[in-house]
């Protein structure tokens, strides 16, 4: 009995691991990955009894007592439409000993100096600091910054963009009061440097960026979003984060005319939209949206929002409505009419909708429309706490399970 026991919970745990985005999975495949994940969990030994929540992304790693030994397998723990961003895992370890900052000629030991490189790096930190930049950190492709082991805040200052770059990682790191910056020149790469315009303010910018995933991440109280992407940006997973006062939280999609953003997508799943919080969660313009676990313990206007007929998939959420009785509604339709907003495709399967929290459904709602809005496959809402436990960055310590 012990050990049907452990094979059924096993399976549950894996069985996020096994989905897809493709409309038509081939059934060959699917069997083949099952055995993998199999194989996989038991060539690691990650003692799924003690420290499995049914978190497909946490469970992949955090049971290792050696991840700091083996960091860049974080990059294989990755799912929903950013899941083949590998960010700096096929290169060096790179570490920053030094929190201070040049926008143009970064020291090395510095974060500038090493995101600008360009070949794939693994960036950590030698200890905990606050990093104070003078102007945004421009991103080159390949890089993960992987602040596992310390307490490592990006304040203060302008932050991260990820501009008409691929492959980037950016987990366990502290974004909070971002500030504007540009009017400047700001190196982008070894080879380049060139004058910025004013920028939003923005914790996360990803603006024509692909293949990014951000993960386990706490962002708070920045001028503009606390994680925007567009400019056709695409293929990208927002998960594991932990999300406190902010006014525009996440903006998806440029503006309605930008119609470049109908290839976007982009999974959110397990993350914690916290205390402070009062709109775009995200809000979604013209691409494919994959809602799935998430935690929704605030909002002050609505949680999840979209205009020019984005494509919303909500599976598996729970929403708890603020006591203002006005602002129950989960969804908000932006600037269109009821005649015009009632044929966009948004749909609410198992969310869990508390205090009163009601979701506004649209359009027919075509199989095939959804497929290119699912991403993984969604557990039940009523685990959500567990799901979310470890939102936002973590308390890794040497030698244990983080």
């Amino acid at each position: 009995m012990a050990l049907q026991a452990f094979l059924v919970l096993f399976l549950t745990c894996i069985a996020p691991c096994l989905a897809h985005s493709s409309p038509s999975p081939d059934p060959e495949a699917i069997a083949q990955e099952v055995h993998e994940q199999i194989m996989n969990a038991t060539r690691r030994k990650l003692g799924f009894l003690s420290c499995v929540t049914g978190n497909p992304i946490d469970d992949c790693w955090r049971c290792d007592s050696k991840w700091e030994e083996n960091r860049q397998n974080l990059a294989d723990c990755a799912i929903g439409f950013g899941k083949h961003a590998i960010g700096g895992r096929d290169g060096n370890i790179y570490v920053v000993t030094d929190n201070g900052d040049h926008p143009v000629n970064p020291k090395k030991g510095t974060l500038r100096y090493g995101v600008i490189q360009n070949e794939p790096l693994w960036i950590i930190f030698a200890r905990d600091m606050v990093i104070k930049l003078k102007e945004e950190l421009m991103m080159n492709s390949f890089k993960t910054i992987d602040g596992r082991g310390a307490s490592v805040h990006i304040a203060g200052g302008p932050c991260i963009t990820i501009q008409y770059v691929t492959n980037i990682i950016i987990h366990g790191i502290n974004i909070h009061d971002c500030k504007q910056g540009g009017k400047a020149n700001v190196r982008d790469s070894v080879d380049h440097y060139g004058w910025r315009t004013l920028s939003d303010g923005d914790g996360v910018s990803i603006f024509g960026g692909s293949y990014v995933w951000i993960d386990h991440c706490s962002l708070s109280n920045c001028r503009d979003g606390l994680i925007d992407a567009i400019h056709g940006s695409t293929a990208i997973t927002i998960s594991n984060n932990y999300l406190t006062h902010h006014n525009k939280v996440m903006l998806l999609g440029h503006s309605d005319s930008y119609k470049r953003d109908k290839y976007m997508q982009v999974t959110i799943a397990f993350n914690h939209f916290g205390e402070g919080l009062v709109q775009r969660m995200p809000r979604c313009r013209h691409g494919y949206f994959h809602v799935v676990n998430n935690d929704y313990t605030h909002w002050e206007m609505y949680a999840i929002g979209g205009s020019a007929s984005p494509t919303i998939n909500s599976q598996g959420n729970r929403f708890l409505a603020p006591n203002d009785r006005f602002n129950k509604e989960v969804t908000k339709h932006e600037d269109a009419p009821e005649s015009e907003w009632k044929h966009w495709n948004w749909r609410s399967e198992g969310d869990l909708l508390l205090n009163g929290a009601f979701f506004t459904k649209s359009g027919a709602g075509a199989s095939s429309t959804y497929a290119k809005a699912s991403s993984l496959s969604a557990k039940s809402s009523s685990i959500i706490s567990s799901l979310t436990s470890g939102a936002g960055s973590l308390t890794c310590k040497k030698g244990k399970k983080c």
